[in-house]
């Protein structure tokens, strides 16, 4: 089984670029591991969706949605966890 392709939302890039740049490593790192993985140990499903899904880089929460038949993984939001399920 191939793994399955990201792609960084137009919201979540912008999110991406305002983190201090400690922070924009740990959370790349975390979202390029998640190809071979999309549900990796400790992902939370997001009550209220079949396909949303939430992933914790230290105080940081990366939302993201998965796409099993197109086998894509989109990510919507990179924010902090006060911020993240507003």
């Amino acid at each position: 089984m191939n793994g399955y392709s990201v792609q960084l939302g137009r919201s979540a890039a912008h999110e991406l670029r305002r983190l201090p740049a400690q922070v924009v490593r740990r959370v790349a790192r975390a979202i390029d591991r998640l190809p071979a993985n999309p549900r990796p140990r400790g992902v939370q499903k997001l009550v209220g969706s079949e396909s949303t899904f939430r992933i914790r880089v230290s105080d940081y929460r990366v939302i993201y949605e998965i796409e099993d038949e197109a086998q894509t993984i989109v990510v919507t939001r990179i924010r902090h966890r006060k911020d993240a399920y507003k």
